[in-house]
């Protein structure tokens, strides 16, 4: 078989050597165990992510629709604005052609004789 010299196993070195595989096996578990931890907090990690991605896009959409309703309404402040600059430049005319301010005050005070009067007939 072997040569001259041969090694002959010391009673101590077997132990050494199960000592060393199980060192190694358990070494490999928890660094399997690792990866698989890592793995799931990369999993967790990536739906976060994903679910982000979705409020921002509903986020995105909102602000859009929100957008166009803040200038939709602008536009109608603006038409609002000028309607009633409209009904005031009338309305200043009027005066001037009724006679100025004393005749629309007397105007409006005899308006104001007129509803009184009505609503005391038709209430009582």
């Amino acid at each position: 078989g072997g040569g001259k010299y041969q090694q002959v196993p010391i009673s101590g070195d077997s132990d050494d050597s199960d000592n060393d595989d199980d060192f190694i096996q358990r070494q490999i578990k928890d660094q399997r165990q690792q990866l698989q931890k890592q793995d799931e907090g990369l999993e967790m990690l990536s739906l976060s992510a994903t679910r982000l991605g979705e409020l921002s896009m509903n986020i995105s959409t909102e602000l859009d629709a929100q957008n166009k309703m803040l200038n939709d309404m602008e536009n109608d402040l603006s038409d609002a604005t000028d309607n009633l600059d409209y009904v005031t430049r009338k309305t200043k005319e009027l005066i001037q052609k009724s006679g100025g301010k004393k005749n629309f005050c007397i105007i409006l005070g005899l308006i104001g004789v007129i509803v009184v009067l009505f609503f005391l007939i038709v209430y009582t």
